[in-house]
């Protein structure tokens, strides 16, 4: 059974120095603090926006606490502390209407965080809104998504946990989507485009949902991505798609339905790493880095990273699979200089 302790008698102290600035006289609103939770989730009604969280964790108790919000985002891995400690740890979270798939529920207004880990211990939070942040925008299928229900988890899910304060994830990833219909959607690329602002980050890892679409078309639809992102200031960056846990005999994954060859010979990664090259963008590898980790792990220890031993799928990632795979896009971006270490947790 969870152990929850809220670590009363800290939170006394901490609230003021962890919520809102003290409200004017004429500023009625409440401060965003830990007057807003309870032992086991928050809720802040804010608009849409980006906001800076900021948590103290830890308490009498010793504790081990995580941090999810929305719609299963991972915003904060889980966190240690001894009896008598507290930790403070702050990250930045995209709050928008629908709050998870963009053609998906609109969920609940506001900001809503879950406290999770083997014994959750809040002390004090904070809730600002966020100034100066660095947006990284996905546009992706069900493998990148915020998923909305267990065991099923996209990357772009467990990304934000990776992610210190000043960098946000705003995951415009949507199940079932190939480059022919995400374009077409309004609800997709006609509302993320006009979000872009200068500086974003935009991945881009579409073609699980591209069976039947020919090299031609496939490769017109990424160059209308990345013109579209480049026109609105943004820097785009193309992701090749994860690899289907598909093995030969051998042990390996080099076959048509692992490695999204499509219904049409298309070999749809080659055509992403070609696009890159072409419009001089910058990749993410993801089909040959997940290739080389399923191989690794073997077809017994891939299970886990897969949905396989759940639903018998070898398409979908668990949220410990896609937690792997999110590492990997850490690493990548860290690697390609497109994000600070200074802005990335590690481990």
């Amino acid at each position: 059974m969870r152990r929850f302790n809220i670590a009363l008698l800290a939170a006394l102290t901490l609230t003021t120095a962890l919520s809102a600035a003290p409200a004017q006289a004429h500023d009625r609103t409440p401060p965003l603090g830990i007057d807003n939770c309870t032992a086991t989730a928050c809720h802040f009604d804010v608009p849409p926006g980006t906001y800076d969280v900021t948590v103290r964790l830890g308490g009498a108790s010793a504790a081990s606490t995580s941090v999810t919000g929305e719609t299963r985002r991972s915003l904060l891995p889980e966190t240690s502390t001894a009896a008598g400690q507290t930790v403070t740890r702050s990250f930045t979270v995209n709050v928008r209407t629908p709050e998870g798939e963009p053609t998906g529920p609109d969920g609940t207004p506001g900001l809503d965080l879950t406290l999770g880990g083997t014994a959750p211990a809040l002390a004090g939070i904070r809730v600002t809104p966020a100034h100066h942040t660095r947006q990284i925008i996905l546009i992706g299928d069900s493998t990148v998504c915020d998923q909305p229900g267990d065991p099923y988890s996209g990357w772009g899910q467990q990304l934000p946990q990776f992610l210190k304060k000043g960098v946000s994830v705003a995951n415009y990833a949507d199940s079932g989507e190939s480059t022919v219909t995400y374009l077409e959607n309004p609800l997709l690329w006609g509302t993320v485009e006009p979000l872009i602002h200068p500086g974003d980050l935009v991945l881009v890892q579409l073609a699980h949902n591209d069976k039947t679409t020919d090299e031609a078309t496939y490769r017109a639809n990424l160059e209308t991505l990345v013109g579209g992102i480049r026109d609105m200031g943004g820097r785009p960056v193309l992701v090749t798609p994860i690899v289907r846990r598909w093995f030969n005999a051998d042990g390996t994954l080099d076959n048509g339905t692992a490695l999204l060859v499509n219904g049409l010979g298309v070999d749809l990664p080659g055509v992403v790493r070609s696009v890159a090259a072409a419009e001089g963008v910058t990749l993410i590898d993801l089909t040959a880095q997940t290739k080389a980790l399923v191989e690794s792990l073997g077809v017994e220890g891939s299970k886990a990273i897969y949905l396989y031993n759940e639903k018998k799928d070898n398409t979908h990632t668990s949220a410990h699979g896609a937690t792997v795979y999110a590492g990997l896009v850490r690493d990548a971006l860290v690697a390609g200089h497109l994000l600070p270490e200074s802005r990335v947790r590690v481990g």
